[in-house]
């Protein structure tokens, strides 16, 4: 009984984690020992050797391509119902990339492993460092979770197909099947500009427009709806 509390309780408080690092070739096995650790205290030990290579690949990538010796940040997040895995290096510059390598080269398929095993993966860059990240689905869905709403499959249905007819200004983003949570935004950011201009272009009224589109979004009654507003949000 006491030990089933301990585990509800570490589920629920599944805190940020991090540490530091600094890249040589035995920190790599270290880095994969304590994120099993995590993840088995957070309940998620069917994650647990697919993270470790995700995070064997994402340390290893700055050992080869930034240098041995560089101070380097691994952060471990969930994230909705998301497992997010990043490392933070300095290094601006040496942007990590699928490469298709040969059968027999010894290196080169660090990221297309990555590819293959996350949901999704990218790279942000900011002025002094940049973070490569994957996220890994943990297969519970968070609270108040909506995404098999009939609304959200079809505005899912329609970005799929939006970024194909306009493709998104997003670099550093990549993933298999569904287009990544970034480029998705930018997506239905130009869908949401694009639709106002037909509006505009057909004589309609653009405030009236978005005040209906709000009372519909707002009077969903299984928790879709956010309580959204335009005033709020500007």
């Amino acid at each position: 009984m006491g030990e089933s509390l301990v585990i509800q309780e570490t589920r629920a408080t599944r805190k940020q984690w991090d540490v530091e690092f600094t890249s040589h070739p035995e920190e790599v096995a270290m880095l994969r020992r304590v994120v099993a650790l995590r993840l088995a205290a957070w309940g998620l030990p069917e994650l647990v050797d697919t993270a470790r290579l995700c995070v064997s690949e994402l340390v290893s990538n700055v050992l080869t391509h930034v240098g041995i010796g560089t101070p380097g940040l691994l952060v471990v997040s969930v994230n909705g119902a998301d497992l997010r895995i990043e490392v933070h290096d300095p290094d601006t510059r040496a942007l990590p990339a699928v490469v298709l390598a040969d059968a027999d080269a010894e290196g080169g398929r660090g990221m297309t492993l990555v590819d293959a095993l996350a949901d999704r993966w990218g790279v942000q860059l900011h002025e002094h460092h940049k973070v490569t990240w994957c996220e890994l689905a943990t297969g519970a869905a968070p609270p108040g979770d909506s995404t098999g709403h009939p609304s959200v499959t079809r505005a899912e249905a329609l970005l799929d197909l939006y970024a194909t007819l306009r493709p998104p200004k997003c670099s550093y983003e990549s993933g298999p099947g569904r287009v990544g949570r970034m480029v998705a935004e930018e997506s239905a950011i130009d869908a949401i500009t694009d639709f106002l201009r037909w509006f505009r272009a057909h004589g309609c009224d653009v405030e009236e427009a978005l005040d209906r589109a709000q009372t519909r979004y707002d009077a969903e009654p299984d928790g879709v709806g956010g309580g959204w507003s335009r005033a709020s949000s500007a």
